[in-house]
């Protein structure tokens, strides 16, 4: 999302990196850059008036000035003052005292509520919580089948709505019943509208007045970019929202929106919802996102993925099997299958410190089509030649590639990186230098 502000950031502060020392002159040049990159970006434009403002106080000075590293002590400014923006720590969720707590996800139409709201539910019940689901938008078609069908998916109930019911009667028997499911957090999907209106905050503030819900987070599409900024300050001052979910950020959003909301309103981001799948929204933490912006990576938020989608049981089975020698085809497409888990190789080269700024260049750009010809050239091996690469001949080469749809020559060069990449692990085994990450045990 970030990658175009990303990269007008990092191409203007090299200039000062480059330099053996500043001046309070060529300082003041590389912020107007700055100013510029951040309004492109469309960050609102009083933020970015006070952000500069506050660099450029903290970066004239005589100690920054005088440093041997002055360039740098400004990127680290910049840092800093870009995480205070975003709101300096991790805001979570403020699940505490008697339960079930109710926790109303709000917005416009077209933000992502309902999924979100399956996604939430996820995360909660990986936190040990016993979410329960209620549909109450009862205007959009298929609204309350979605989110039915949604918590088949992840195993969390779901309120059963019925036509005719209005939506603060939905909410307070769901609060009602939310004992007898078992359940501690009640997720509610609230209506949208196109736009806001009388009528939809009208209905909004019954149900706050009806269930008293511990949270209120505003569901806003991050590619609106200051639009959302505006709908956060509209819905907060009808309903107090206490924090935001920001959705699409895995587009090519500008990222203004991330970068002002909490200037704005005082209110604090508090997921970010970046893919469909339901298990692709994630805690905001304000100095990660910094650091990316950056191009410093976010090393801890790509172990907190691995931690949440590898199984630590498959890895330590890998370990052994590694230190015998037998590691196979069969496990090299499960490692597969668990790292297209963890999202798209380019979000993950973004997250690796010095990673990001590698990964436009064509020859590191990384390839998706390439790992499903080599998933598809595994699926078509017997798993006799899986567990035994070296029988796989000629004839078999051939029918191979006929049944992935590839060339005997793409089957020749996945065989060739596997019997390397094989040797390599078995080298660092016996050296002692694998280990299971420390994520994992």
């Amino acid at each position: 999302m970030f990658d175009s502000l990303a990269e007008k950031l990092n191409r203007t502060l090299k200039k000062l990196t480059g330099r053996g020392r500043l001046t309070e002159a060529n300082v003041q040049e590389a912020l107007k850059e700055v100013r510029l990159a951040l309004l492109e970006a469309d960050v609102n434009y009083k933020v970015v008036k006070k952000l500069v403002s506050d660099i450029r106080e903290r970066a004239v000075g005589q100690n920054v000035l005088e440093s041997l590293t002055p360039g740098q002590q400004i990127v680290k400014i910049v840092n800093e003052e870009l995480t205070r923006l975003m709101g300096e720590t991790r805001a979570g969720l403020e699940l505490v005292g008697r339960t079930p707590h109710a926790v109303m996800l709000v917005g416009l139409q077209g933000s992502g509520k309902t999924t979100t709201a399956a996604k939430l539910a996820r995360h909660l019940r990986k936190q040990g919580r016993h979410p329960y689901l209620v549909p109450a938008d009862i205007y959009r078609p298929a609204a309350v089948d979605q989110l039915i069908k949604l918590g088949l998916q992840i195993d969390v109930p779901v309120y059963p709505t019925e036509a005719g019911q209005r939506p603060e009667k939905i909410c307070i028997d769901a609060l009602a019943g939310a004992g007898k499911q078992g359940a501690d957090v009640l997720i509610i999907d609230t209506a949208g509208r196109l736009h806001i209106d009388e009528t939809l905050m009208a209905e909004l503030e019954t149900i706050k007045s009806r269930v008293y819900p511990t949270e209120i987070l505003l569901v806003a599409d991050a590619m609106t970019g200051q639009d959302a900024v505006t709908v956060a300050r509209n819905f907060d001052e009808r309903l107090d929202i206490s924090g935001v979910i920001l959705t699409k950020m895995e587009g090519d959003a500008r990222g203004g929106a991330a970068l002002s909301i909490k200037a704005i309103t005082g209110k604090p981001i508090k997921f970010v919802g970046v893919g469909e799948k339901l298990n692709a929204l994630e805690p905001f933490h304000p100095d990660r996102m910094a650091s990316q912006i950056l191009g410093m990576g976010d090393i801890l938020s790509l172990i907190e993925k691995a931690q949440d989608e590898f199984d630590e049981k498959e890895a330590r089975n890998l370990e052994k099997r590694l230190r015998r020698s037998e590691f196979d085809l069969e496990d090299f497409r499960s490692q597969l299958k668990q790292m297209k888990r963890l999202g798209s190789l380019d979000e993950i080269l973004g997250m690796i410190p010095g990673m990001g700024k590698f990964k436009k260049m064509g020859n590191l750009k990384p390839n998706e089509r390439e790992l499903i010809k080599v998933e598809a050239i595994i699926n078509s091996m017997t798993a006799e030649e899986r567990r035994r690469h070296k029988i796989i001949n000629a004839s078999r080469r051939r029918r191979i590639a006929m049944g992935s749809g590839t060339t005997v020559q793409d089957v020749n060069r996945l065989l060739k990186n596997f019997v390397q990449t094989k040797k390599m692990m078995e080298r660092f085994t016996k050296k002692g230098g694998l280990e299971i990450p420390s994520f994992l045990g």
